[in-house]
């Protein structure tokens, strides 16, 4: 099992990766040194150009729809980018017709972006039916034999937030949906970086997603990957960058859309998270973090934490996981315990940052992390579980 961690780690000196124990890797990684200078250079740029600073800026925005293109294998996608994606989901979601067709499907698993926004979408009449999202492995056959002639669009993510299991089937599904006329979003969030992932085998669907966690990019860096088809709808909301190439233009009153990844733009913005995220994706380039490598350093990472965690043998009353083959699961070890709150408070108390989602506690590693770090945060789990 390799230990890239070491090497890595002297680029992260201001996370202080090495003195820390950060197992926050699933919710917030740390960012590499070369992060701050790109934030420097946003300062710079704006101190210098002012209010031309715009031309520097969308640059940098260029550059983070490479990133993401490569970390989804298709290097010519439309891609709109949003500070959450959030306000790229409320995009989405008005720019489907739910007059005709108010129903929306998705699952109990989804994240909280999508939770809570389609549940006040259902106080207001809007026909949302949430699928059991266990067991994962049938999840995208049961959300296609739900699709009837009243579904607008299923939402539903690539790797559940609370067990990383990964969804497979999202090729079948998204078959489904083009068949009935039903739009797909893929919130790919907690796939892109530890797990693989191609728009090759969705090539109609809707992908959201963003770098604040596995790609360390920070926040303000999310995206949606805009499918062909996407330049027949028109969102209502919109922002005026949608029409930015056109301000000279003399407007007779109606709405009218670009084609392509401006169609779905938002309005003005802070660019500092672009100059920041173009920096990392340099790094990432010049490390050789590739999708191919951050997944092996995920199965690796996943692998010896769950060893470590059985390897404590408690009782399944008390905490366990789920012992599916480490191939199913995302970038993160979820360990299902009433405690889960509890155990979170008392690893950080001893130097051990994780989360807990619900009834799950969640140890995230990331490729800068060595194995050493990694036994150590599962020892401090181990004495604190023999204290109950």
């Amino acid at each position: 099992m390799s230990d890239n961690g070491p090497c890595l780690a002297s680029h992260y000196s201001h996370f202080r990766v090495t003195e820390r124990l950060l197992l926050t890797g699933h919710s917030h990684q740390a960012w590499p040194d070369v992060a701050l200078d790109g934030q420097i250079e946003a300062f710079h740029d704006a101190a210098r150009e002012a209010d031309e600073k715009w031309g520097r800026a969308f640059a940098k925005a260029d550059r983070l729809r490479d990133g993401f293109r490569l970390f989804m294998g298709e290097p010519a996608a439309a891609v709109a980018l949003g500070q959450n994606t959030h306000e790229l989901l409320l995009r989405f979601l008005s720019s489907l017709d739910l007059r005709a067709r108010p129903r929306l499907i998705t699952s109990d698993g989804e994240f909280h972006t999508l939770r809570r926004q389609l549940g006040r979408l259902a106080e207001e009449d809007v026909d949302v039916v949430r699928l059991p999202s266990a067991p994962a492995d049938t999840l995208a056959e049961r959300m296609a034999d739900a699709l009837d002639d009243r579904t607008s669009a299923v939402l539903v993510s690539a790797v559940l937030f609370e067990t990383a299991r990964i969804v497979p089937g999202l090729d079948f599904l998204a078959d489904a949906c083009r068949a009935r006329g039903v739009e797909l979003l893929v919130d790919a969030y907690h796939a892109l970086g530890p797990v693989p992932f191609s728009t090759g085998n969705i090539p109609h669907a809707w992908v959201v997603g963003g770098g604040y966690k596995y790609l360390q990019l920070g926040e303000g860096n999310c995206f949606m990957r805009l499918p062909p088809h996407a330049d027949t709808l028109r969102p209502v909301i919109t922002g005026w960058f949608a029409e930015f190439a056109e301000l000279a233009a003399h407007h007779d009153g109606s709405v009218g859309y670009p084609l392509g990844e401006a169609r779905f733009a938002g309005s003005t913005y802070d660019p500092t998270s672009h100059y920041r995220g173009a920096r990392v994706f340099d790094f990432f380039a010049e490390q050789g973090l590739t999708p191919d490598v951050l997944r092996q350093v995920a199965l690796n990472q996943v692998s010896l934490l769950a060893s470590l965690f059985d390897q404590i043998g408690a009782a399944d009353d008390l905490i366990t996981r789920d012992r599916a083959p480490v191939e199913n699961f995302g970038g993160f070890l979820a360990m299902r315990t009433p405690h889960a709150q509890r155990l979170q408070a008392g690893l950080a108390a001893k130097g051990v940052l994780a989360d807990s989602r619900g009834g799950y506690l969640r140890f995230g590693p990331a490729p800068y992390l060595s194995d050493r770090q990694l036994e150590s945060a599962m020892g401090t789990l181990a004495d604190l579980l023999h204290q109950h």
